[in-house]
């Protein structure tokens, strides 16, 4: 009889017929058992491949052997996208599958390996003067093109262009067995009923994509900038929606005062000075970089001191009068809801730097982060937010003894509603993936903080708590993951119909088994 060992052996010798490279020492199984927030069961081994061929031969090899495959993009899951419910899977890191494949500027569409990341994407477009029209998320220097079809997402261009996965045109996707599928047309869809949008959110639930099509739109040539500030989330809810209905922001995105708080902690005015000279010297020149790195400095980080909610709006053209008209039909707009214009440094300095270092993920005191986030419709935006200050409000006393804290973000969708995004933050200790992620020279300078069960504890309370009052205000989300209750909003029909394309894709549920809720 096979002892554990020699099955084992047999597993990786199968997985590397395929000729990728097969991870199966502890350390490695142990890091990529880890997301951003929790670990997942053992892993029997990691895959990195090079190219399609050699992902769907792997995936093939693991599934006819009986073990659970998963895809692991950049790794930025905070919400159990690949990380297993049970020990035995086989996970696969696509990040070696990064090329761009090809780039047609008279098609305008751009075709990628799911490895190849927002920012690498947007470094190649660049030197054509195009982009995709969301063109990535705020962790898009690790984040995946292929995570972001799975587990869809927003941030740059999504006040114009909606959410990643509507920039998509085709995929081309592992199925369980190792057929490689392909979805769709390059230059449109849908074609009939929309076969690639079946895969598009689905978590890795349904195949592992292997190369994406996104479509291109040019790169705007002139930007305009602009912050304000409300004293009450009502009025900060109401601008913003406003805001996006006009459809005049290709950004626009708010903290709320505890998130303005930790901002204000964390970013150091050199830094900012820095990135702005950069952006500006290839926007304006050098001395248009110099009096923005001046204003920086003379703006200090005390701007938003006084208010309570703050609310960032970028916009762009393709000449300087259009995006600037913009922003003064956004100033109106705030006018009109009682806000006020104040010092614009926020959205140059995020823009300067799109994909920067993710040092975001532990907070200004080495606390640990957990974001929670819902798609929410404008008429019920409100609402819901305020149902999370009556959750925080009524744990407060449990919060303050702990040492758990938190911060809100908002940001317009274009075409959907507003997105809610409650950020917990607690003292414990830090994981692998964590570690990994941060730059060295700032993991340094934050506090250790040691395990801590009860932080911990209270920290998953309230965040199956916020859960549910995302479920019940209709919310959507992204990174649906093991998480958000996507099942749950479903009519009877509907989840029937997601069982049997399941059962179809994914006969023997060996692929990615949990996520999605199937």
């Amino acid at each position: 009889m096979a002892t554990l060992a020699t099955t084992h052996e047999a597993l990786a010798d199968s997985l590397r017929a395929s000729g990728a490279d097969v991870l199966t020492d502890e350390a490695s199984l142990d890091f990529y058992a880890h997301d951003i927030y929790d670990r997942g069961a053992d892993l029997a081994a990691v895959v990195r491949p090079k190219d399609k061929h050699q992902l769907a031969a792997a995936v093939k090899a693991a599934t006819e052997a009986g073990h659970p495959v998963a895809p692991r993009g950049g790794g930025m899951s905070y919400t159990g996208g690949y990380t297993q419910d049970r020990p035995g899977a086989v996970l696969f890191d696509l990040a070696q599958m990064n090329r761009v494949l090809e780039v047609d500027d008279i098609s305008m569409t751009v075709t990628v390996e799911a490895g190849c990341t927002w920012a690498a994407l947007r470094e190649r477009l660049a030197h054509h003067h195009l982009r995709t029209p969301m063109w990535g998320t705020l962790s898009g220097l690790k984040a995946t093109i292929g995570g972001g079809m799975s587990q869809n997402g927003i941030f740059w261009g999504t006040g114009r262009h909606g959410t990643a996965v509507q920039s998509c045109t085709a995929l081309e996707v592992v199925l369980a067995d190792g057929t490689l599928l392909n979805t769709g047309k390059k230059h449109t869809r849908p074609y009939g009923p929309d076969l690639t949008g079946l895969f598009l959110g689905d978590t890795g639930a349904l195949g592992i994509k292997a190369t994406v099509t996104l479509r291109l739109v040019p790169e705007a040539d002139h930007h305009g900038y602009a912050s304000f500030a409300f004293d009450d989330a009502a009025s900060w809810f109401a601008a913003s929606s406003a805001i996006e209905r006009h459809g005049i922001a290709t950004e626009c995105f708010g903290f709320d005062p505890y998130l303005n708080a930790i901002r204000m902690k964390r970013d150091s005015l050199t830094s900012d000075a820095k990135q702005l000279m950069g952006m500006m010297k290839k926007q304006g020149g050098v001395m248009k970089a110099l009096k923005e790195g001046v204003k920086v400095v003379t703006a200090g980080r005390n701007f938003l001191k006084d208010a309570n909610y703050s609310l960032h709006v970028l916009t762009e053209g393709r000449i300087a009068a259009a995006a600037d008209a913009d922003i003064d039909i956004a100033r109106q707009l705030v006018e009109h809801y009682g806000g006020r214009e104040v010092e614009n440094t926020i959205p140059k300095i995020i823009r300067a730097n799109p994909f920067g270092p993710l040092n975001s993920i532990l907070g200004p005191e080495g606390e640990r982060w957990a974001p929670i986030h819902g798609l929410v419709s404008h008429g019920r935006s409100a609402a819901c937010f305020a149902a999370f200050e009556s959750l925080f409000d009524d744990h407060a006393e449990e919060m303050d003894e702990l040492g758990v804290h938190y911060g809100t973000l908002i940001a317009a969708v274009g075409g959907a509603g507003m997105v809610i995004e409650p950020c917990l933050y607690w003292p414990d200790a830090r994981n692998p993936v964590i570690e990994d992620t941060i730059e060295k020279a700032h993991l340094k300078k934050l506090p250790r903080h040691p395990a801590n069960a009860e932080a911990w504890a209270l920290t998953r309370k309230l965040k199956q708590a916020i859960v549910d009052i995302f479920h019940e205000h209709d919310a959507a989300h992204f990174q649906i993951g093991r998480t958000y209750r996507y099942r749950d909003s479903l009519h009877p029909r509907a989840d029937a119909l997601l069982q049997a394309a399941k059962a179809e894709l994914d006969p023997k549920g060996l692929m990615n088994p949990g996520s999605l809720g199937l």
